[in-house]
Formats: structure tokens, C-alpha cells, sequence
């Protein structure tokens, strides 16, 4: 018997050693893709950088204007201008529908709050607490 659980305590260990080394090689390996990972995207923010480094130099105020002027025949941009914009007033809003009059009342059950924010419990028909 004795035997028998030396060899069963035995299979374990070897069991649970073949377990333990194969984690951590799999341990290993992600940690391997994490920094691959970690690379690629530092990689994109620097690219995302100077992307945006090159929008502002492209959009530079000075630089677009001196373009709409070399290119004013071909696309006939007219520069910005305060009057070129208009007033809150000349905006034609729509009509707004009418609303009937509210003619049924519905019943609340439940707790409201009060102006001093502490809750009371209502019941109430036609909006009355």
C-alpha cells in the first residue's frame, strides 16, 4: 500500500511539474506579445504625432490663404469675412405645433421629493400630493 502512494504522490509532482513548466513558457510567450504589443503602439502614437504635426503645417492660416489666391480662378474662394456670417435673427426657425389642452389626469403612486430634498410618500389623483 505504502507503495502505491509513493507511486500515486510520485505521478503528481511529475504531473504537476509538467503543468508548472508549461505555464511558464506560456507565461513567457505572452509576455513576449505584450511587449510586442507595447511596441506597436508607441510605434502609432509617434506616428499619430507627426500626422498631426504635418495637419497643422498644412493648415497653417497663411499657407491655405496664399493657395485659395494662387488657385482663386480654378476654385473661386472668396476669403472669410465677418459679413460673410449671419445673424441669430435670419435663422427661419420651424413652427412649433400646437398642443391641446391636457384634459386627463393620471395617478401617482410612488415618493416624490420636497424642496427640502427629503422624500414623502404621495398618493395622489390629478397631479395633488
Amino acid at each position: 500500500m505504502r507503495v502505491f502512494v509513493y507511486l500515486c504522490l510520485g505521478a503528481m509532482v511529475m504531473f504537476l511539474a509538467f503543468w508548472a513548466y508549461r505555464e511558464n513558457y506560456e507565461t513567457q510567450e505572452a509576455l513576449r506579445q505584450v511587449e510586442t504589443l507595447q511596441g506597436e503602439i508607441g510605434e502609432l502614437r509617434t506616428s499619430i504625432r507627426v500626422q498631426e504635426a504635418e495637419w497643422a503645417y498644412l493648415n497653417r492660416p497663411n499657407r491655405l490663404r496664399e493657395l485659395t489666391e494662387l488657385n482663386f480662378e480654378r476654385l473661386e474662394l472668396m476669403p472669410l469675412a465677418p459679413q460673410h456670417f449671419g445673424s441669430l435673427e435670419q435663422v427661419a426657425y420651424p413652427e412649433l405645433p400646437e398642443l391641446g389642452e391636457i384634459t386627463e389626469t393620471i395617478e401617482l403612486r410612488g415618493e416624490l421629493p420636497n424642496d427640502e430634498g427629503s422624500i414623502q410618500s404621495t398618493l395622489s389623483t390629478g397631479g395633488q400630493p
